[in-house]
């Protein structure tokens, strides 16, 4: 595909790119680059491999099944392994020169060496394993165990009854390791390991019962998962005894300050720039976005007003979105009503031939598991490039714990418009359709350790994208709603930034979120908690949605007649859940070598 060479040179100059010309002639030449290729090559699989018998949980998440039967013990021991694999693998990646490697390869060198730099820098300086006692669960382990289908019950069964024998150590171990506990995280900790008793439950037991174990393997399953169920117990009690002591003696602030803040966004986000310039950027959309409701509202206003629109454009946002509102689904219905908006997601996308969906990749919408709950009210749970088969869950939280008042008001946040982006956002074709495309990734370094900030905002991006190409025929409540949405984002990145780095308080942030960005306010409170118990993760949505959709701009610019919607996007998808500003780097790389 030929295009103009002068456009793409112009843009080049613009981004940055000429900076990668210049180095690509510094580097090693073709026959040097396909050695160091396959140097690096030889250290990622050995470090895959490592990483996963060092650590077997996390390859139980990934959907690596060799090693689970085993569950690390959270001791100083396994801290002092921490460090030593990291510095192993170090050493081993500092043998090879990066400036040598090809792009893609270059990519991965830099996805190990970050990840490797981060796992060093939470062991020794954040020290979360110190003051956050909601990391310490074993549910999810023994939940992806029981439910997988990645293996015949009997072979599941025998890994679960192995792990068993892991838990009274593990939670004893965790204790110890608890030294300056928050408050909220202590509170979130006993929430979810009373849920993990849903996972270690009769149920299993009777499951084990009428499984093909053998009469021994069954009788040390009663006795382990007994004991289990006794140490998670054990475990609550002592949380809510210390719950009441943080309350009474006072706890460690959940903040974490400037200093941690920027070396976790730098670490988590590779957005290209500092956590404080971000947050002036959203500062900047912010005002960008009112205005675009502003004009909205005038719009819309004689269709549900007779008197006339008040002066103060935010008041008029306000009783115009607080009127949509009302249109929502009922309380019990809530599950049910996204499960049913999936399908016509599907219909949309095809039809415009968006991106290619793959229908053999399963996605069921649940409710969220328990022991899952207490963080975020909707979420999808993917498997690994290790288990492409497996179904993906897109996790809802039903409204039954709520009251009736709170239940409305998360209702008329989740209304009728929203909760079709909601679903854009987390399914179709979101974040379901993303981590697809990341599972077939060609690098398994690319796909095993996911940048968040491009994951969550290939899902923002998709809902302005979706809108952009006529989903809901271009209605201006859905338009209005969608900025009302987007603002969310924007506010998320003022919001994380303001509470942990500018110790703004929680009445200050639930004004932001309700004056602001025109929230309901349980959803404030529910972004409060959230906030409070999270670091960074918030600015990840508008940090990658803003990379995504301004890198579709420059190669619209570039392509000019040429560009195609659907092959930019599934492009920009098959470098898997690369960080957004080294995807950007490759692919304007590749068009540049497709004009020479």
């Amino acid at each position: 595909m030929k295009k103009s060479a002068l456009s793409i040179v112009a843009i080049l100059s613009l981004t940055g790119l000429t900076g990668c010309q210049t180095q690509q002639q510094e580097t090693l030449p073709i026959v040097q680059t396909i050695e160091q290729d396959k140097a690096f090559s030889q250290f990622s699989a050995q470090f895959i491999d490592a990483l996963w018998r060092t650590f077997p949980t996390w390859a139980l998440y990934k959907g690596f099944h060799e090693y689970d039967g085993e569950l690390n013990i959270p001791n100083a021991a396994q801290r002092k392994r921490t460090l030593q694999f990291i510095a192993i693998q170090q050493q081993a990646l500092a043998q090879i020169n990066s400036k040598g490697l090809s792009p893609n390869e270059r990519i991965d060198y830099r996805i190990i060496d970050n990840l490797l730099a981060k796992m060093k820098w939470e062991q020794d300086t954040f020290k979360s394993w110190q003051w956050d006692p909601s990391q310490y669960n074993v549910a999810e382990g023994f939940a992806l165990l029981i439910n997988g289908d990645f293996a015949p019950l009997d072979d599941r069964l025998a890994s679960v009854l192995s792990r068993l024998a892991y838990v009274t150590d593990y939670y004893a171990a965790a204790r110890e390791s608890i030294l300056s506990p928050t408050l909220q995280h202590t509170q979130l900790a006993i929430l979810q390991n009373e849920g993990a008793l849903s996972v270690l439950s009769p149920a299993l037991l009777d499951t084990a019962m009428h499984s093909g174990l053998s009469e021994g393997q069954k009788q040390q399953f009663t006795v382990r998962l007994k004991q289990a169920v006794q140490a998670i117990k054990q475990h609550v009690s002592w949380l809510k005894s210390l719950e009441k002591r943080l309350q009474v003696e006072g706890a460690r602030d959940f903040r974490i300050g400037e200093t941690l803040y920027e070396q976790k966004f730098a670490f988590d986000i590779k957005a290209g720039m500092t956590a404080k310039q971000l947050y002036e950027k959203a500062l900047l959309d912010k005002g960008r976005v009112q205005a675009e409701m502003a004009t909205l509202t005038t719009q819309l206003w004689s269709k549900y007003f007779s008197a006339p629109k008040p002066a103060d454009d935010k008041v008029a946002i306000a009783r115009l979105i607080e009127k949509l509102s009302a249109n929502h689904v009922k309380r019990d219905n809530f599950v049910s009503d996204i499960r049913q908006q999936i399908p016509a997601l599907v219909r949309f996308v095809n039809e415009q031939d968006l991106i290619k969906l793959d229908p053999n990749k399963p996605l069921i919408v649940r409710e969220t598991p328990k022991y899952m709950r207490g963080f975020a009210g909707a979420s999808v749970s993917a498997p690994g490039p290790y288990d492409k088969s497996a179904n993906t869950y897109y996790n809802v939280t039903p409204l039954e714990g709520m009251s009736d008042a709170s239940a409305e008001s998360y209702l008329r946040e989740y209304n009728h418009w929203i909760l079709q982006i909601l679903n854009i956002h987390e399914a179709i074709p979101g974040h379901y359709t993303q981590l697809v495309y990341a599972n077939e990734s060609p690098s398994l370094v690319k796909s095993l350790f996911g940048n968040g900030a491009m994951i969550e905002g290939w899902a923002v991006y998709a809902e302005r994208m979706m809108l952009e190409q006529g989903y809901s025929a271009f209605e201006p409540e859905m338009w209005l709603m969608y900025y009302k949405w987007h603002l969310r984002v924007i506010c998320n990145t003022l919001l994380d930034y303001s509470i942990q780095v500018k110790g703004m308080s929680e009445d200050e942030a639930i004004e932001l979120m309700t004056k602001e960005a025109f929230q309901q306010i349980a959803e404030a409170e529910g972004k409060w908690r959230r906030a409070t118990l999270s670091q960074v993760q918030l600015t990840s949505y508008y940090a990658g949605y803003r990379g995504i959709y301004d890198l579709r701009e420059e190669i619209k610019i570039i392509e000019e007649s040429l560009f195609n919607l659907k092959a930019f996007h599934e492009r920009f998808l098959s470098y898997g859940s690369a960080p957004v500003s080294d995807i950007r780097e490759l692919m304007l790389l590749s068009l540049h070598n497709e004009t020479e």
